[in-house]
């Protein structure tokens, strides 16, 4: 029994020493990735087409306001009953349509942002293999990294092909 305390006891160091481990900052990264800036711009084109006709009807909520509160006085009940209903029903839509933008414009972004995604975790992966790493951490996610930890972002800059 002490033979096989003493075998792991001698056994365990060189296992550990055996594990390599290496470190990348993947936010880093995936901003340095060129598809990154494409990205960005096709956001900014989507975002301001969304801005634009959420200007254009706020633009016509304010116009009818305006022109039922100039005149309100001289229109009769009814007709003042069905512009307000109009105007309240033109806010509700500007609301639905604000929402529902929001909710286009975010899943627009992450389908355009997946297989960079995507890119990226293969490259680490690829990296991984290639170099005979046992872990590759994210290190935006770290707590202590040691200064002789292996930081592999440039090979992995290298296998996605960025200088």
């Amino acid at each position: 029994m002490k033979k096989v305390f003493f075998i792991l006891a001698l056994a365990l160091p060189m296992m550990a020493a055996a594990q390599t481990f290496g470190h990348v900052n993947t936010q880093e990264l995936f901003q340095q990735m060129p598809e990154v800036a494409q990205v960005k711009a096709r956001m900014d084109t989507i975002n301001s087409q969304y801005e634009s006709q959420l200007a254009s009807m706020q633009e016509e909520l304010q116009k009818k306001a305006q022109d039922y509160q100039a005149n309100m006085a001289t229109l009769p009940d009814g007709v003042k009953q069905i512009r307000e209903q109009e105007l309240q029903e033109m806010q509700q839509r500007i609301q639905m349509f604000y929402q529902t933008a929001e909710q286009d414009i975010q899943k627009k972004q992450q389908e355009l942002v997946a297989p960079i995604h995507e890119r990226m975790t293969k490259a680490i992966k690829a990296v991984g293999e290639k170099e005979h790493y046992t872990y590759i951490f994210d290190a935006a996610a770290m707590v202590y990294i040691a200064p002789d930890a292996h930081d592999v972002m440039s090979s992995v800059k290298k296998e996605l092909g960025i200088k």
